[in-house]
């Protein structure tokens, strides 16, 4: 029997927080993002009590319907699967609080075209890490010029990075983070990114202690939280 959501909460909170204390890092540099898709809105708003405010989901559609269920609640919604560019106008008419998969100039282009507020739009570039061809994700290669794409489009401020490395039971995700930790780097010597602290969304709950060891300010958490999809 799976233990309560309450209890896995916690068991998750301790070991960011002692990710942290290993990495001698603050914990409050770390935002742990809990991955709500394809659980019911009921396990959200549980967690939401616990005092949880940043969820993350993979597809368009379940964003919408997720956000539009629980607009009741000041939460803040993240994107973080990949992207089609025709589904740009949904982003653009529904934006989250920060669009984790942007990886390619069309998508950068469909934003743009799409995009009527007066602010910009908050993304991280997906970067394939590892080059695994079933991923998606800007080759490691083609990272500075799309960069500099999105600083020099005025609907999109870049934040940051995104990275999802092999399995941990394939290989060790540590080089894949430093590796992602030394692109983000890179590119802060190329374009603006003082719109708030940089922000390196990697690590999930099989790997987040060795992310947070090698620089993530951001781990995306859903089995460990919410226990096995049905």
């Amino acid at each position: 029997m799976e233990a309560p959501l309450s209890e896995r909460y916690q068991r998750v909170r301790d070991g960011l927080a002692e990710a942290c204390r290993a990495a001698g890092r603050s914990p409050a540099d770390v935002t742990l993002l809990a991955v709500s898709k394809r659980h019911p809105d009921e396990a959200v708003r549980a967690l939401a009590a616990l005092g949880q405010v940043d969820f993350g989901e993979n597809q368009v559609q379940a964003f919408e319907a997720r956000r539009a269920a629980l607009s009741d609640l000041p939460l803040r919604w993240h994107l973080i699967g990949p992207l089609q560019t025709n589904k740009a106008r949904h982003v653009a008419a529904a934006p989250p609080h920060l669009l984790h998969t942007v990886d390619r100039p069309a998508l950068v282009e469909a934003l743009a075209r799409r995009w009527e507020r007066p602010a910009p739009l908050d993304v991280l570039i997906q970067v394939d890490i590892d080059r695994e061809a079933q991923k998606s994700g800007c080759a490691p290669e083609a990272l500075d010029a799309l960069a500099d794409l999105v600083s020099a489009t005025p609907a999109l401020r870049l934040r940051g990075l995104m990275c999802i490395p092999r399995p941990a039971t394939v290989a060790s995700p540590r080089a894949a983070f430093a590796r992602t930790r030394a692109a983000l780097e890179a590119i802060r010597d190329r374009v603006d990114l003082t719109a708030g602290a940089p922000v390196l969304s990697m690590g999930m709950s099989d790997d987040y202690p060795d992310a947070i060891a090698e620089g993530s300010t951001l781990v995306r958490v859903g089995t460990a939280i919410f226990g096995a999809r049905d």
